[in-house]
């Protein structure tokens, strides 16, 4: 009967230590998500203001437009 009720207290101490350790997990991706996105924001920030200063960017080559959605490709054009 002992050695049940060392099972069960052994079992409620792991348990605690494993929720502990999510809880810390989970407060430390809210900071790493929180750390992400101010991040991005201030590149995308530091990028309006380069652009800004540097003025419009030079017209580049337009790309080809893309294939018909519905046309037949065949496979020999593919492997060039």
């Amino acid at each position: 009967m002992m050695l049940l009720w060392g099972i069960a207290g052994v079992a409620l101490v792991a348990s605690a230590v494993s929720w502990m350790r999510v809880r810390r997990t989970s407060r430390q991706l809210a900071q790493l998500t929180e750390a992400y996105w101010e991040l991005k924001y201030q590149h995308l920030e530091l990028r309006a203001q380069l652009q800004r200063a540097l003025g419009p960017e030079p017209e580049s080559v337009p790309a080809p437009p893309p294939p018909a959605a519905g046309g037949f490709i065949p496979l020999a054009s593919l492997k060039r």
